[in-house]
């Protein structure tokens, strides 16, 4: 997502990103941070990533449409049409366990509380914010804790190239090194950038057509590995849908 700092709306802020890294870790909860971090630093692959995008036959249909995945995924009735066992059914538990939703991560994530812009360059910022959660349960990393959301962040940052995501990972490492003395968190989190790189371009996916596929098909073709040290880490999470 991009930042509007100055004249270039690509340009990065890393005393913003700075500020802001502080406050989210002395409240992990504070997602508000997590946006402004993202706004100050990702620009730079706003514009590499959205042209890729443009680079495949799928790719160019959706930036047409512009279809906004908030709203569809912020429909019970459409959450409620999919399957036993897909993404989409998943995605489905995934909301009723975490009570998240999103709408209210668009909500969030809105920090000037911007009307909705119909341009092509904000509608690939917004799909990108949408799908976190699917990520969160493409990978299997849960959005309810602190080495989850870290993990998922460092696999982020290896399918967008976005620094805002190295940098919260890197912080998140950190913090948890001086507070707990061990590595364990740290290389969840470098497994995760690691699983992030060799899975396919995630950003190039028709999520409307991913989240009807069965989730162990849809790992496999698009690459997704078991995050082996994360689950070390949650002995009681399975790596299942």
């Amino acid at each position: 997502m991009a930042t509007t700092t100055g004249s270039n709306p690509y340009k990065q802020d890393v005393f913003t990103a700075f500020q802001a890294v502080r406050k989210l870790m002395a409240n992990g909860n504070d997602t508000e941070q997590v946006f402004r971090i993202m706004r100050a630093l990702n620009g730079p692959s706003m514009p590499r990533n959205f042209n890729r995008l443009l680079s495949t036959p799928d790719g160019r249909r959706m930036v047409y449409q512009r279809i906004e995945l908030a709203q569809r995924l912020s429909d019970p009735a459409y959450v409620a049409r999919f399957a036993p066992g897909t993404v989409g059914a998943a995605y489905r538990a995934f909301l009723e366990q975490t009570g998240y939703s999103a709408d209210g991560l668009a909500k969030v994530s809105n920090l000037d509380q911007e009307p909705l812009v119909e341009d092509a360059y904000m509608w690939f910022g917004r799909r990108t914010r949408d799908i976190h959660d699917i990520w969160h349960v493409l990978t299997g990393y849960r959005a309810d804790e602190s080495l989850g959301e870290a993990a998922l962040v460092a696999f982020s940052y290896a399918q967008t190239g976005g620094k805002g995501w190295a940098f919260i990972a890197i912080a998140a490492s950190l913090k948890s090194l001086r507070v707990s003395g061990s590595l364990a968190f740290a290389r969840a989190v470098l497994e995760g950038y690691r699983l992030g790189r060799r899975a396919q371009w995630l950003l190039g996916e028709d999520y409307e057509k991913l989240l009807h596929e069965p989730i162990d098909a849809a790992r496999t073709r698009l690459g997704i590995a078991e995050p082996r040290r994360y689950l070390a880490c949650n002995p009681v999470q399975e790596w299942t849908a």
